[in-house]
């Protein structure tokens, strides 16, 4: 291909370093600091047309401090900025850059895969954040494992968070679209597995139609964070630094965890969230085998005899002679189990707060098939 126009185009700003406040002689401080020498990766996702596109333009354009790189999947319709990208020979990174006036970085990934994000790195020094954006039909859970598997390999890069944007005129219509009975609505899935959900274009329908909206997103996935925009419009604080897959989400998970179940929407097959919450510890074994029966083998049942499907899994469980709490999470197949910075105290009661999103779940069944196979009460263990 010969020299690429890169080479010529002038030098990125240098980075300025986030200040992170140390906290001296804490786990808490060591966690910060080793995440604050990587980058995170934030996965933004939604149906077309649900305002990902104006999401990421004002992320681009707006003045806010910081050095993002958005990378735009290829197959998605339209790029962020309404400019062509060329691709490279190599195939991995469109070789055209978009640098814009804020220092934010806009280019287009021909796979989702982490050696093209890592290369861009290279080409251009570190970022604050990098945001990738996942097409419309996209499953995050695919694009979040590879981040997730890769940050215990030692990357440069971790996963902060899945954001999903809703369209709220469209929104509970994308959601009752029918699909045939072995795969999941791809819009149910998307808000499934989000940390964020961010509910769009709420000044074009009646509270009333916003209401029955959130009342299906929070029934398919009560732990998510909800935001009400208009025109794609966010504090940038809110979509940055959710820190939703380590263990320093330890501390706000506590709060997120003490949710109401949520109540099961008229749709039988669709996606739900159940929770419960049981008194004891468990050893890391026992919970191992748990979560692999649950994730792996899929061979948990409900009543009526069908597998139950686990799209995403979060807890806090206490473990046998572990001073701190313990955070599990689970995508799909692929779960990790992280000590958190929050210590079991003589007051509270070591309790295991476990929250599962996906199909056929089955409150009572789950609960008791961990009781069973998994909690040493005390003196028993």
């Amino acid at each position: 291909m010969g020299d690429s126009p890169i080479e010529e185009e002038d030098d990125c700003p240098e980075l300025i370093p986030i200040k992170v406040p140390e906290v001296k002689g804490s786990v808490e401080g060591d966690i910060l600091s080793s995440k604050s020498a990587k980058i995170p990766v934030t996965i933004i996702t939604g149906y077309l047309g649900a305002g990902k596109t104006t999401l990421l333009n004002y992320i681009l354009t707006e003045q806010h401090n910081k050095r993002i790189a958005v990378i735009l999947n290829e197959f998605g319709e339209g790029s962020a900025l309404e400019k062509s990208l060329a691709v490279s020979d190599g195939g991995e990174l469109y070789e055209e850059w978009l640098e814009l006036r804020n220092g934010c970085l806009c280019c287009s990934v021909k796979d989702n895969g982490l050696k093209a994000i890592e290369n861009l790195m290279q080409k251009k020094g570190k970022f604050d954040y990098i945001l990738l954006e996942t097409t419309g039909l996209a499953d995050p859970g695919a694009v979040a494992s590879m981040f997730w598997v890769d940050a215990e390999l030692g990357s440069d890069i971790y996963l902060d968070g899945i954001v999903s944007v809703v369209d709220a005129k469209y929104g509970l219509q994308h959601l009752r679209e029918e699909k045939p009975s072995d795969l999941i609505n791809e819009a149910a899935r998307q808000i499934a597995l989000a940390d964020l959900v961010i509910i769009n274009k709420t000044d074009l329908v009646s509270q009333e139609a916003l209401t029955k909206l959130i009342r299906t997103v929070r029934s398919i996935n009560g732990l998510a964070k909800l935001l009400e925009t208009q025109r794609s419009r966010v504090d940038i604080s809110d979509v940055l630094d959710l820190h939703a897959f380590d263990s320093f989400s330890g501390k706000s998970l506590q709060q997120r965890l003490q949710l109401e179940e949520a109540p099961h929407p008229h749709l039988d097959k669709s996606i739900v969230t159940s929770t419960f919450e049981v008194a004891g510890s468990s050893t890391e074994e026992d919970l191992n085998v748990f979560v692999q029966n649950l994730l792996w083998e899929k061979n948990v049942e409900d009543k009526r005899g069908n597998p139950m499907e686990v799209i995403r899994l979060k807890g806090l469980v206490s473990i046998k002679d572990k001073p701190h709490q313990v955070i599990v999470q689970g995508v799909h197949e692929l779960y990790d189990l992280e000590e958190t910075t929050v210590k079991w105290t003589e007051e509270n009661e070591r309790t295991n707060r476990l929250v599962f999103i996906g199909r056929n779940l089955d409150k009572d069944i789950l609960k008791d098939v961990f009781v069973t196979s998994v909690i040493k009460r005390e003196g028993n263990g």
